[in-house]
């Protein structure tokens, strides 16, 4: 197999590993019939009368019809709150494991068109919202989450209808908001997310099994947290409001909502009749495709599952790391070059403030693997791109086009002549932006084939013009495209570097 081959075979093995069906089937078991118990990951919860499932996310629907498969009979009503169209694309893909059986306990309603809320995911969320405030003491609700889930489950604190909340956070999103506070304010200002869902179900047991496609896995991030407690209050939604100069035109119901809000800490919620358990994530896929690595016999290094940035300042962190794999394999890492490249990479890893990345351990763990063998650096996160330009591409293909241009302008130092390398960044979701491309391979010789077939990567690049680019280099043939996976945990990236007899 070449490098290519097996960068994509990695890949697939990373998605394989957090699909619905598989991940549900390691996570949870049923056991017993005279009074059954609910296992999940080895915790045991006792299904003392009905059963019951909700869920809602873009992922749910595969997770669903696992969960229905390993529950059956146990299971007595459910409700799914999925993207508009998704059946539809699942039935279109042959991907028939991932839809629920004829004569389904579980109802399906589709909404959030564009992943925005309307009034279909709002059916949904009143449907799921008195599923749980009818549940007792003996009863189980099952929660499914994914990402996605924020938009399928808009419940709005009345007398605030969905029309006003999405207008205010339209107009701090325009005034420059980040996503972190919008979620604060969405969190405030409703009935579900925020610990929300878990409070109405109660007194009944509430297990959410959570795929995850946020950076760092917290749990009240994830589809905006309905089933964990919130970590932040009324007062800090006040204080963003007030950052946005919004706290004086509000409409007069979240006046309302928010006046009638404490204003003071109160006691904590109570949530020992809740637990929450992560069942699939992005560093659940990379660990599957590093065992997948080493089994090829790759020397096999995980650089972060946080990578988060722009999108050109993150290519330049890997183009640093691919010289320096590359100058280890040539016996050169220890001299000036490398203690170059070195002090480039710890600069540029505290520019992008990556959370829990620890370069200089990860550098120290590659330096002291074998020069004789080849590497698979392996990465995960999800970067941004400031479009400037009116092409079309996504995160993926940009990045992979940045990473092979600054490899081209680096051949120069002749160390990346003496090794073939592949990288690799794909969506876990088969989506890259709006394209049908998951995302694109690149190589040192990318730029340089590209310029003799006539095409201009600069001007690709600065137009956002990634899939168009790679679209008509060598037919496509750069372009990774799966097709929808059905499971989503955020992007993977793949490194492959093997020696060469190659001066």
């Amino acid at each position: 197999m070449s490098l290519r081959e097996h960068a994509l075979s990695l890949f697939r093995c990373a998605v394989g590993t957090v699909q619905p069906a598989p991940m549900l089937k390691r996570a949870v078991k049923l056991q017993g019939d005279g009074c059954p118990q609910l296992l999940v990951k080895g915790q045991a919860f006792p299904v003392k009368r009905d059963l019951y499932l909700v869920g809602f996310g873009k992922a749910v629907l595969g997770m669903a019809a696992a969960a229905e498969e390993i529950l059956g009979d146990h299971l007595v009503r459910g409700i799914i709150n999925v993207p508009l169209g998704i059946q539809e694309s699942l039935q279109r893909a042959g991907m028939q494991e991932m839809l629920l059986k004829p004569h389904s306990k579980i109802q399906v309603i589709e909404g959030a068109k564009n992943n925005l809320p309307d009034p279909e995911a709002l059916k949904g969320a009143v449907a799921i919202q008195e599923l749980a405030e009818g549940l007792t003491a003996d009863d189980l609700l099952l929660v499914l989450i994914s990402g996605g889930g924020s938009a399928l489950l808009p419940a709005p604190i009345p007398p605030i209808c969905l029309e006003e909340k999405e207008k205010l956070t339209k107009m701090l999103a325009s005034r420059g908001a980040a996503i972190q506070e919008l979620n604060i304010v969405r969190k405030t200002l409703s009935l579900l997310k925020g610990g929300g869902l878990a409070q109405l179900a109660y007194p009944a047991q509430v297990v959410s099994l959570i795929l995850s496609d946020v950076i760092g896995d917290p749990l009240d991030i994830i589809a905006s947290g309905p089933t964990a407690a919130s970590s932040h209050s009324v007062q800090d939604c006040l204080q963003i409001l007030t950052k946005y100069n919004l706290l004086h035109s509000l409409p007069q119901s979240v006046e309302t909502v928010l006046s009638s809000s404490p204003s003071k800490p109160t006691a904590p919620k109570d949530y020992s009749h809740v637990c929450n358990i992560i069942i699939g994530s992005n560093t659940l896929a990379l660990d599957e495709a590093k065992r997948q690595a080493e089994g090829l016999g790759y020397a096999t290094l995980i650089l972060s599952t946080a990578i988060s940035g722009e999108v050109g300042h993150v290519a330049r962190l890997y183009c640093q790391l691919i010289q320096l794999a590359c100058l280890g394999c040539a016996g050169l890492g220890e001299g000036p070059l490398g203690d170059e490249v070195r002090g480039n990479l710890l600069q540029l890893a505290a520019e992008l403030e990556i959370p829990c990345l620890n370069l200089p351990e990860f550098l120290q763990s590659l330096r002291g693997l074998e020069p004789e063998r080849p590497i698979c650096i392996l990465a995960g996160g999800e970067t941004t791109v400031q479009l400037q330009g009116t092409g079309k591409g996504g995160r993926n293909q940009e990045l992979a086009l940045r990473v092979g241009l600054g490899l081209h302008r680096a051949q120069v130092s002749g160390a990346l002549r003496r090794c073939d390398i592949v990288f690799l960044s794909g969506g876990t979701d088969g989506q890259d932006g709006p394209t049908e491309a998951a995302g694109a391979f690149c190589s040192p010789e990318l730029v340089h084939e590209a310029l003799q077939e006539g095409l201009d990567v600069e001007a690709a690049l600065s137009n956002n013009d990634s899939y168009t680019f790679f679209s008509q280099f060598q037919g496509g043939h750069h372009l990774l495209v799966t097709g929808l996976t059905g499971t989503n945990v955020m992007d993977i990236q793949v490194i492959l570097i093997r020696a060469t007899a190659r001066l």
